[in-house]
């Protein structure tokens, strides 16, 4: 279902080499066909384990079709940047479980909106060539304006140095805090914003992700019990 383009027994440096690379091989284009399936990715933490939870759901009902989650021992130290290299392996694990393959993944966590472009939702992209979007709920790197207070309302985050635009501050409920969206693989960032306010009828957080963090909670404390 992927290619094995790394190992993911690297040190820092080797993980920062490895983003550099993979960067080439970004596609920002809007490459998406129908799409039927969307699934959305969580990721929780608890002593030495990483849960990863993907919830796939039918598209445009957002009815859930499907859950999986695996569980893998973590490897590689927190550090803000190189997450992927922490939750890669689990979740690579997870959607080798998934019986539905999604036509689109939405990630709790950056797109191209890091220091080398390289956040979880581009990195998984080109690992397993599907076309993803990267939803956070935090701001991680370049500069922005707050954007309105109404619904829909959005405002570019820039590359402080090179201008470049890496995706936008995002409004999915009235007077609720923004979520910071951005590509991640093979969709563009007009497609992203569209598609992220569909996924919110009711909530702040896109459905798809909502779910997938559910279950992870329910998960892990499922085997702290």
């Amino acid at each position: 279902m992927y290619k094995n383009l790394h190992s993911w027994r690297v040190d820092i440096q080797q993980a920062i080499h490895i983003q550099n690379n993979l960067r080439r091989n970004i596609i920002l284009d809007n490459n998406l066909a129908k799409i039927h399936r969307v699934a959305g990715v969580d990721v929780a933490f608890f002593d030495i384990w990483a849960i990863c939870a993907i919830c796939v759901l039918e598209y445009p009902g957002l009815n859930l079709i499907e859950t999986v989650y695996a569980r893998s021992r973590v490897s590689f130290p927190y550090v803000p940047g190189l997450l992927t290299f922490r939750e890669g392996p689990v979740v690579l694990r997870a959607f080798q479980r998934l019986k539905n393959k999604p036509d689109l993944v939405i990630f709790d966590g950056q797109g191209i909106c890091h220091p080398r472009r390289m956040g979880i939702a581009t990195h998984m992209g080109i690992f397993m060539n599907i076309p993803t979007i990267g939803c956070a709920k935090s701001h991680l790197y370049g500069v922005y304006k707050m954007p309105e207070s109404k619904k829909g309302a959005y405002s570019f985050i820039y590359d402080r140095s090179t201008g470049e635009i890496l995706g936008v501050v995002l409004r999915t409920r009235i007077n609720i805090r923004p979520l910071f969206v951005s590509c991640g693989y093979k969709v563009s960032l007009k497609q992203a914003m569209k598609l992220v306010l569909e996924f919110c009828p009711k909530y702040r957080i896109p459905q798809p992700i909502r779910c997938a963090h559910q279950l992870a909670e329910i998960t892990k404390g499922h085997l702290l019990s």
